[in-house]
């Protein structure tokens, strides 16, 4: 990976972000994200918010059958991604926190940057999740997360 600094005189130089929201969702995109998150949280002395959003739609037979035991599995997923991601941050003396949501992940990531009470100032994710074909019929969560989002977005391939 490579990152290029950019003059004295860029939005991040300012001194204004110090919340960064990183979407994982255990690709090798979304830990590249972080890596990026990393290198500007030390610059700015911000603070990570790792973020999981479990999907929970469309309905799979999984769910059906026995919900609490696919919630179970799915957030316990969760957590060892966003523990990796702590980890990670822990390295570099980066403060983190990490949030699993349960949801439309386009819907709840957005949702969490909208609300003022989590005081987000930039977003950092990866340009695909884990599945391209989900892509394909859903629509991109990154491109979502793009356009609608009220904060600056920095999108990682």
């Amino acid at each position: 990976m490579t990152v290029i600094y950019v003059g004295f005189f860029t939005p991040f130089s300012m001194g204004t972000i110090k919340r960064i929201l990183v979407p994982i969702d255990g690709s090798d995109n979304s830990f590249r994200a972080l890596d990026t998150a990393i290198i500007l949280a030390k610059g700015l002395d911000a603070k990570i918010i790792g973020f999981y959003a479990v999907n929970v739609l469309p309905i799979t037979e999984a769910q059906i059958c026995d919900p609490l035991t696919f919630q179970m599995e799915e957030r316990k997923y969760a957590l060892s991604m966003l523990g990796k991601a702590k980890s990670d941050c822990q390295k570099e003396g980066v403060d983190f926190a990490e949030i699993v949501e349960f949801g439309s992940p386009a819907d709840v990531i957005l949702r969490f940057i909208k609300s003022k009470n989590n005081k987000i100032d930039l977003v950092v994710m990866g340009s695909r999740g884990r599945t391209a074909a989900r892509e394909f019929f859903f629509g991109s969560v990154s491109n979502y997360i793009l356009h609608k989002s009220p904060v600056p977005v920095l999108i990682v391939k």
